[in-house]
């Protein structure tokens, strides 16, 4: 099993064939001229398309994670907010949506009482929503149990405001000891800082089209005669 070209740790490099692109919080209202929209996450957008249609050629694993604020299951600074009756990422709005661009062809609306009963709705051929209830992905959510289920080891992680839920999901993803890969220029919010302080974890990080091109030639080595 491969691992990530050059890393001199053979235990924490990355595995792409063994991983899921796991997509944190890319939804409508989180992106211009939506409810609430993070700086730097519509200009991320391209950039998590581009992965993801690199994952589906090679048919890996992709998990959106996404958010659905409603009654008191909501995060503490949020939920005043939310009580007293903010749109943001409403259950079965146009702003809760995953952004349009990142969607797989011919995927359906999310489905908030499936999501908000802890199932993982089908989006594609291997390819889920899931729904979170804090900041990390793996807090009360079935993503371990799918991840596992799939073989993977090596989480390569993209989507919105680095700080926040993509740092949680990288704790939880170390916690569980898998291999952690950062796609640094397809999250938004990330500083080097951040990624200084992720690799103390053994976390990698990389750009979309290194991600891409290793995906790529792994592939023509599978192909090859």
């Amino acid at each position: 099993m491969g691992t990530w070209p050059g890393d001199p740790d053979p235990h924490t490099a990355p595995e792409l064939d063994r991983s899921a692109l796991v997509v944190v919080d890319t939804q409508v209202d989180f992106v211009d001229g939506g409810a609430s929209p993070v700086p730097g996450t519509t200009q991320v957008v391209p950039v998590i398309g581009t992965l993801l249609r690199a994952y589906r050629a090679a048919a890996l694993p992709v998990v959106h994670v996404v958010r659905l604020y409603t009654g008191d299951d909501v995060d503490l600074p949020r939920r005043a907010l939310v009580a007293a009756g903010s749109p943001l990422v409403r259950p079965g709005s146009a702003g809760s949506q995953i952004v349009p661009a990142l969607r797989p062809p011919g995927a359906p609306d999310l489905d908030p009482d499936l999501l908000l009963g802890g199932g993982l709705q089908v989006l594609a051929d291997r390819e889920w929503a899931i729904w979170k209830p804090r900041w990390g992905s793996f807090h009360r959510t079935r993503l371990d149990e799918q991840l596992r289920g799939q073989g993977v080891s090596t989480v390569v992680l993209a989507g919105c405001n680095y700080p926040n839920c993509p740092r949680a999901t990288v704790y939880g993803a170390s916690e569980r000891d898998y291999r952690v890969l950062l796609v640094s220029d397809a999250i938004s919010g990330v500083r080097g800082s951040h990624l200084e302080e992720a690799g103390l974890l053994g976390v990698r990080h990389a750009t979309a089209g290194e991600v891409v091109r290793e995906l790529a030639a792994r592939a023509d080595r599978v192909t090859a005669p």
